[in-house]
């Protein structure tokens, strides 16, 4: 079967070359909405927000119910364990993103960045994330979270 498709494979550009055609062109897939990624570049500015002010309201609206995070040791959260942990003052005077990226793939998307943050004794910090959103009934909700510090 597969060399049978490589063999119709090149009789199809032979022919194509041999008749002095053009290839039709390549296909392009329509590129994701502005609005949505500007909704991602808000929801995620809001969600770096809420983890600096232990806004665990804020959690409620931005999380999918069956959320799951992965924290830097490891430990994998459910969405109730998760949201008792961000009630948890964030030892934290400064977070924020960097470096951020966000890729739309239909109704999903992957945000990636990078974290500067001090914490509340004055020592500086930095690490990674990568949150997955899905879009549900027309809104965008937190999936899943990965969470990574980089060491000095």
């Amino acid at each position: 079967m597969r060399g049978t498709l490589v063999v119709a494979a090149l009789t199809v550009q032979i022919a194509v070359a041999s008749a002095g055609a053009q290839p039709p062109p390549p296909v392009t897939l329509p590129t994701p909405a502005a609005g949505d990624r500007a909704v991602l570049t808000r929801l995620n500015d809001d969600y770096v927000r809420a983890v600096l002010e232990s806004d665990t309201a804020r959690f409620e609206r931005l999380l999918a119910s069956d959320f799951r995070n992965t924290n830097p040791d490891g430990t994998l959260l459910d969405r109730a364990a998760f949201l008792a942990q961000v009630a948890r003052p964030a030892n934290l005077k400064t977070l924020r993103a960097e470096d951020v990226e966000i890729r739309i793939l239909g109704d999903t998307a992957i945000v990636h960045a990078r974290t500067v943050y001090e914490t509340s004794d004055g020592r500086p910090g930095s690490g990674r994330y990568t949150d997955i959103w899905h879009k549900q009934a027309g809104t965008w909700r937190a999936v899943a979270a990965h969470v990574t510090r980089l060491v000095r």
